[in-house]
């Protein structure tokens, strides 16, 4: 595998203040096709969601991978290349797997332990099967994320609860929404529009019209029995609406004060308006205006219920001995366990010691960009620190001398390297539960 690195390029809503997010998920229907051609790239696959972009290959080089993708990007999105490159964060190596297991476990997302991320990784992994873009490599990988994800589900409880953030909005809009026969406007038609359509019916809600910045309201409002709604009439729709869900995430200002003001003009029923688009799809002056409640992904971020110390720490470990058991095989078979043991002892402290400098929910833009910043320098600390170790067990296994490596480990650091293969959580269980 010298030479050949596993890479991920990803935007999610960790930087939502970006506004490209809704386009380069737009983006993704070709270029799966467009980079698996590359001669130096071995395999691709997209994860694209309603509130993350992400894309995993099997590579020559990480900064030839990134310039292929941004510019096929470049070519299907029409945005600039600048954009593109600003919005995407890369992780390389054990970074980019340690990545996808958090995701695919939930513990990347806004509403930690949410369940439904798990589903979604599995359909690109399984996309990306049958079009015949992935590399053995990626297989393994999104194999491994997908059996931790059951692992941490089963075994910590992590997700329990069934929240998403849908259903948090959902439920922060309980104080102000009569659901029951509420008219509700939709805006947008991409992935949270689909998932906030069950929720709404649930409530006893009306679904009656769809408006799309990007012109695609008339298809979705075909396959749902809703009425499209175009620029014209926005207005009147919003006059007529109890509740607005708006996620469409395009690069302008749906919902201005003035146009609400107006459409408003003489109405007595209050107007609740749930905006879950990254980039905002409601003004900010929106909320000020009389009987006009406004609930945003901030809300649901510092609202969102906190799952317990212990499973989220559970589920960190969990997922620290998945990306350290990812390694197996990369060294002499006869030395993968002591190299295995000394990944999970390092990728173990490293977990622990991120999880104290992780914001709170809600925490400003300044607070999350430090917490970045320190995890993403305590990451290249254990990359380094296991640089050498990795490298001498190579040389010792080709030259016979394992046992000196291995006395060396056990001395060093007390790590016990006869553990038993299945004394790991993150390998697949014997009776594996499904996942939501």
């Amino acid at each position: 595998m010298d030479g050949v690195v596993l890479v991920s390029f990803v935007a999610s809503h960790r930087n939502r203040e970006l506004a490209v997010l809704d386009r380069l998920t737009v983006g993704a229907a070709g270029l799966a096709d467009a980079v698996v051609r590359t001669p130096s790239i071995d395999g691709v696959v997209v994860l694209p969601t309603c509130n993350r972009f992400e894309v995993y290959l099997e590579a020559d080089d990480a900064v030839g991978a990134r310039a292929v993708v941004v510019e096929q990007l470049a070519l299907s999105t029409h945005l600039e290349r600048d954009v593109i490159a600003d919005a995407l964060v890369t992780y390389e190596g054990d970074d980019a797997v340690q990545h996808l297991i958090s995701v695919a476990s939930g513990l990347d997302s806004m509403v930690v332990g949410e369940r439904e991320i798990s589903g979604q990784v599995r359909r690109a992994h399984a996309d990306a099967q049958s079009a015949h873009h992935i590399s053995p490599r990626l297989d393994r990988l999104f194999q491994s994320a997908l059996r931790t994800s059951r692992v941490v589900a089963s075994s910590t409880g992590l997700g329990t609860s069934g929240h998403s953030v849908v259903s948090v909005a959902l439920d922060l809009a309980d104080s102000t929404a009569q659901w029951r026969d509420a008219r509700v406007l939709i805006i947008g038609t991409g992935a949270l529009a689909e998932a906030g359509l069950g929720g709404l019916i649930g409530r006893g809600a009306r679904l009656r019209g769809v408006f799309s910045p990007s012109g695609r309201a008339t298809e979705f409002a075909a396959a749902h029995g809703l009425t499209a709604v175009d620029s014209a009439d926005l207005a009147s729709a919003v006059r007529d609406a109890d509740v607005i869900y708006a996620c469409s995430g395009g690069e302008s200002i749906v919902l201005t004060p003035a146009l609400v003001a107006r459409a408003r003009a003489g109405v007595d029923h209050s107007l609740t308006i749930i905006d879950l688009a990254l980039h905002r799809d409601v003004a900010a002056g929106v909320s000020d205006l009389r009987g006009v409640n406004v609930i945003s992904l901030e809300d649901v971020g510092a609202r969102a219920p906190s799952e317990s110390v212990g499973a989220v720490e559970a589920a960190r470990s969990i997922v620290a001995h998945a990306v350290a058991r990812f390694g197996d095989g990369e060294t002499s078979r006869d030395l993968d366990p002591a190299v295995v043991a000394l990944r999970e002892h390092v990728f173990g402290l490293l977990e622990r010691e991120i999880a104290r400098i992780r914001p709170t929910p809600g925490a400003d833009a300044d607070a999350i960009a430090s917490a970045d910043a320190t995890e993403a320098a305590l990451r290249r600390f254990a990359k380094t620190l296991l640089h050498t170790p990795t490298v001498r067990a190579r040389e010792h296994a080709a030259a016979g001398d394992s046992e000196r490596y291995l006395a060396a480990i056990r001395a060093l650091y007390g790590i016990d390297v006869a553990v038993p293969p299945d004394a790991c959580p993150a390998i697949e269980p014997s009776h594996p539960t499904a996942s939501a």
